[in-house]
C-alpha cells in the first residue's frame, strides 16, 4: 500500500489511556446514576460531549455542558498510567525521518488530548485535530477530512490508523485508506480496511516515489 500521509487516532492507537478513561467515566456514571458498563461500551472513539448527550437525554444543554466541563478537567489532569503503545514512538519517528507528513486526529478535547500526548512523551505532530475543531465527531468523516486538508493532501492519499469502531467508520467515510489496530472484530466496515493488525509494531515503512510504501513485517 502506498500513501503520502498518515492520520493517527490518539487514545487506543498511539496511547494507552484506558485506565484513566475508565476511572473518569466510571466515576461520572456513578455520579449521574448511569450503568458504568453501558457507558464504557459506548464512549470509545466518540467525543465526550456526544456520549454525555446520549446518557443525559432530556437534560438541558447547559447541564450537559456543565458535566462536560467537570469531566474534561478530571481527564486533563489524571494521566496516571498513560503510556505510549508498542510501536508508536518508532513509527512516528520513522515518518518524521522520512519527511512524511502525519497528524493526530482525536475525538478528545485539546486539554485532554495534549495532556495524554505529553504523558506518553510522543513526538510533536505537524497537525493536531481535536474535538473543538469539527462540528461532527467520529463516526462522521469531518475530523479526518480536516486532518488531510491541514496536511495539504487528498483524503485518498492518506492512511487513517484507528482502534475504535467509530474511527474506522470515519476513516472509511472520508475516503482514506484505513489501518485498524486492535479494532473490535464486529466493527462495521472492518472487511474494507487495508490492514487489520494487533500492533503498530507489525508495520514496515519504506520511502517510495509517491511518499511511503506500507507493508507488514
Amino acid at each position: 500500500m502506498e500513501c503520502k500521509g498518515f492520520l493517527f487516532d490518539l487514545d487506543g492507537t498511539l496511547v494507552d489511556s484506558l485506565p484513566a478513561v475508565e476511572r473518569s467515566w466510571i466515576n461520572w456514571a456513578l455520579s449521574w446514576g448511569a450503568n458504568p458498563q453501558e457507558v464504557l461500551a459506548f464512549i470509545h472513539g466518540k467525543q465526550a460531549i456526544t456520549s454525555l448527550r446520549h446518557f443525559m437525554a432530556g437534560a438541558s444543554e447547559e447541564k450537559i455542558q456543565e458535566e462536560f466541563d467537570k469531566l474534561e478537567k478530571i481527564e486533563a489532569t489524571d494521566t496516571e498510567g498513560v503510556t505510549a503503545l508498542p510501536g508508536a514512538h518508532l513509527i512516528l519517528s520513522e515518518l518524521s525521518r522520512m519527511n512524511i507528513p502525519w497528524a493526530i486526529v482525536t475525538s478528545g478535547s485539546m486539554p485532554v488530548a495534549s495532556a495524554r500526548h505529553k504523558a506518553a512523551n510522543l513526538p510533536e505532530p505537524e497537525v493536531f485535530i481535536t474535538a473543538e475543531q469539527v462540528k461532527h465527531g467520529k463516526p462522521k468523516p469531518d475530523a479526518y477530512l480536516l486532518g488531510a486538508e491541514h496536511l495539504g493532501l487528498a483524503p485518498e492519499d492518506c492512511v487513517v490508523v484507528e482502534d475504535a469502531a467509530a474511527g474506522v467508520m470515519a476513516g472509511l467515510a472520508a475516503g482514506c485508506k484505513v489501518i485498524a489496530v486492535n479494532a473490535p472484530s464486529d466493527t462495521p466496515g472492518i472487511e474494507d480496511v487495508d490492514f487489520d493488525l494487533s500492533s503498530l509494531k507489525d508495520l514496515l515503512l519504506n520511502p517510495s516515489d509517491n511518499g511511503v510504501t506500507v507493508s507488514l513485517r
